[in-house]
């Protein structure tokens, strides 16, 4: 590459950016992306790992894109010999990790064509350092959660080697640098068993991988978790950590072309300013039948507006088709009998799916109940919305932790003896979050924080400068 470097230096500076599968992965990238375009002058290619699954949703965002943000799919990786049990983030990873010879060629005709300065990869992507460094491009992690859960996988491998309980049978919290008390029943999902491939995969794929990444880009702000990144900023010499860049809230801002006509925009329109209490579990959340009964009677009594986002129960998700039921799949099918008629004066029940940038942004919204995903967090804060936590997998409960124990914009539900959430607490909760006196501290709180964020992402914002920062050291990586 000696002759060219001149040639080079006139080229803009590419970035190649590697999600892991997953919307909800893709989506906070293609924001990144578009502000590295937009704001510093950089040129982007996705490479999309393939795990076979159907894609034309990736393929929606992707191509809706600028000019200066390219894209390719890598060719789909075998799963044959998994077992059928096999953990949701152990796919994730393994999809990366049986890519990494198709991005390793993907990347190389790259480099020979463009600035290559540096590759970007989300939480499960460390594996794709080794092709960074060979091509001599800045290995990065765009982490699409918060301050909170990157130190608790930076001080996993500590906590692996000083204890060997179940982590749920901790007696003591663990202190996180900056955090509030973190109990072990509220870590995240893939590392209860100590026991699993997952686990180890965490710790040997993620958590020591991640101090040799060049810098880390957190989808947080200052303002959001000051003591955790001020941590990071003292600590990070002394611990050997890669430099933290909270570069967030990245979220994806709505499109309102596609969805002007949905039904519930408009049912929203004819309801009370703050009056209507948000429903939704994100895409990956269902619950079971018996806890979605719960939780429509829970509404019902609660007496306030509702707009829920419902699901069919799990249950049926994974063996109504096996069993060849047929139109079990009506998700209002399993709602308590008479439900529907009783609240149709105050609710409105939308199946699978709602635009929910433009129902959080609407004025008509007056608190979400959540299962706590971080892109659903960030939305919430960024319009200002108060929240009840209802964390149900993945690292959700460690955001209920911030939510409720740190930041105070959320309450979170408490399990009974039998797992499920019960209808009174529902009730109480929704009327005191839509129309109580503590809800209107809960939503002070939330618009304080919006402010914050509007700041963080303005011109002079803190967020703003840390991206500009990342982007000043990539361009002078190739100098």
């Amino acid at each position: 590459m000696g002759g060219s470097s001149t040639h080079q230096k006139l080229k803009p500076p590419h970035v190649v950016i590697v999600p892991t599968p997953g919307l909800g992965h893709l989506i906070p990238l293609v924001e990144l992306a578009q502000r590295l375009v937009v704001h510093h002058k950089f040129t982007v290619t996705f490479f999309i790992p393939n795990d076979g699954s159907q894609l034309s949703p990736q393929k929606k965002v992707l191509q809706a894109l600028p000019q200066a943000i390219s894209h390719a799919f890598l060719p789909p990786v075998n799963f044959d010999d998994l077992p059928l049990d096999v953990m949701v983030e152990t796919k994730i990873a393994l999809t990366l990790t049986r890519s990494l010879s198709a991005l390793r060629d993907s990347v190389k005709v790259l480099a020979e064509s463009t600035r290559l300065v540096a590759l970007v990869v989300d939480l499960f992507g460390g594996e794709a350092f080794d092709v960074a460094n060979e091509f001599d491009a800045l290995p990065y992690i765009f982490f699409p959660s918060n301050a909170m859960g990157l130190w608790f996988l930076l001080e996993l491998p500590k906590l692996d080697e000083a204890t060997t309980c179940r982590y749920r049978d901790l007696p003591e919290p663990v202190q996180l640098p900056g955090c509030v008390p973190l109990y072990g029943s509220d870590f995240l999902d893939p590392v209860q068993d100590r026991t699993n491939e997952v686990y180890k995969a965490v710790i040997n794929h993620m958590s020591k991988r991640y101090k040799t990444a060049a810098g880390i880009m957190v989808n947080s702000y200052a303002e959001l978790e000051p003591g955790a990144f001020k941590a990071f900023k003292e600590q990070q010499q002394g611990l050997g950590l890669p430099p933290v860049f909270p570069v967030g809230p990245v979220i994806k801002t709505g499109s309102k072309d596609v969805l002007d006509g949905h039904d519930c925009l408009s049912w929203l329109d004819g309801q009370p300013e703050g009056s209507v209490l948000f429903v939704s579990f994100g895409s990956g959340g269902t619950l079971s039948s018996e806890q979605m009964n719960e939780l429509a009677l829970g509404l019902e009594i609660s007496g306030v507006r509702f707009l829920w986002v419902t699901r069919s129960p799990n249950e049926t998700s994974t063996n109504a088709t096996y069993f060849g039921v047929q139109g079990s799949n009506d998700p209002l099918s399993f709602l308590p009998q008479g439900f529907l008629e009783r609240t149709k004066e105050v609710g409105l029940v939308v199946p699978s799916w709602a635009p929910q940038v433009q129902i959080l942004s609407h004025r008509s919204t007056g608190g979400f109940l959540t299962h706590c995903g971080w892109n659903s967090t960030l939305e919430s804060i960024v319009h200002g919305v108060p929240l009840i936590a209802w964390p149900l997998y993945a690292e959700q409960k460690m955001n209920a932790v911030l939510l409720s124990e740190d930041i105070k914009v959320a309450w979170r539900v408490k399990l009974n003896e039998r797992g499920i959430v019960g209808s009174r607490d529902i009730g109480k909760h929704a009327k005191d979050l839509i129309e109580g006196d503590e809800g209107k501290l809960l939503k002070k709180k939330m618009i304080e924080l919006k402010e914050a964020a509007k700041v963080a992402l303005s011109q002079d914002g803190s967020s703003t400068k840390s991206l500009a920062e990342v982007a000043e050291i990539w361009k002078g990586h190739k100098n």
